[in-house]
């Protein structure tokens, strides 16, 4: 597919996995690969349009097949990837560029205080409102430092 688009893609993760949802609408052949070394690749068609993605995720996972779960509803496909070692990780890729398309997850995101207890995601995304800058949400955003994998 030499033109194919890029879907959007938001993140979250437990110390045990990462949950990718990408957003492609009545998607189609659905192929979904994970290489034990962390490529993430995807490729989708919907209403006569190719999609594909190809992510190189900050770590290690466990390759399809054993841990990957994947769930393709009519609005976005939804991705539960086993991480290789129980850990945190700084972002969702190895390099550090910014990527447009990849985004947080707010609704799926917990942090490892919250992990410990069993709650649900964060709560202060709920009212967090349009008006309120998103740097705002980000200096709040939890990243962990103690269990870190490149401790």
């Amino acid at each position: 597919h030499a033109c194919s688009r890029q879907p959007e893609v938001l993140w979250a993760q437990r110390s045990e996995k990462v949950y990718l949802t990408i957003s492609v609408p009545d998607a189609e052949d659905v192929v979904i690969k994970t290489e034990p070394q962390g490529i993430f690749s995807f490729s989708a068609v919907a209403h006569g349009e190719s999609f594909s993605l190809n992510l190189e995720l900050f770590d290690s996972v466990l390759p399809e097949g054993s841990k990957t779960k994947t769930k393709v509803g009519s609005r976005n496909i939804i991705c539960s990837i086993q991480k290789d070692k129980k850990c945190w990780w700084k972002r969702l890729l190895k390099s550090e560029a910014k990527h447009p398309y990849i985004k947080v997850d707010w609704n799926k995101w917990c942090d490892e205080d919250e992990e410990s207890e069993n709650q649900g995601p964060l709560h202060f995304v709920i009212w967090v409102g349009r008006d309120i800058p998103f740097f705002l949400k980000v200096t709040c955003m939890p990243f962990p430092v103690s269990s870190d994998c490149n401790a």
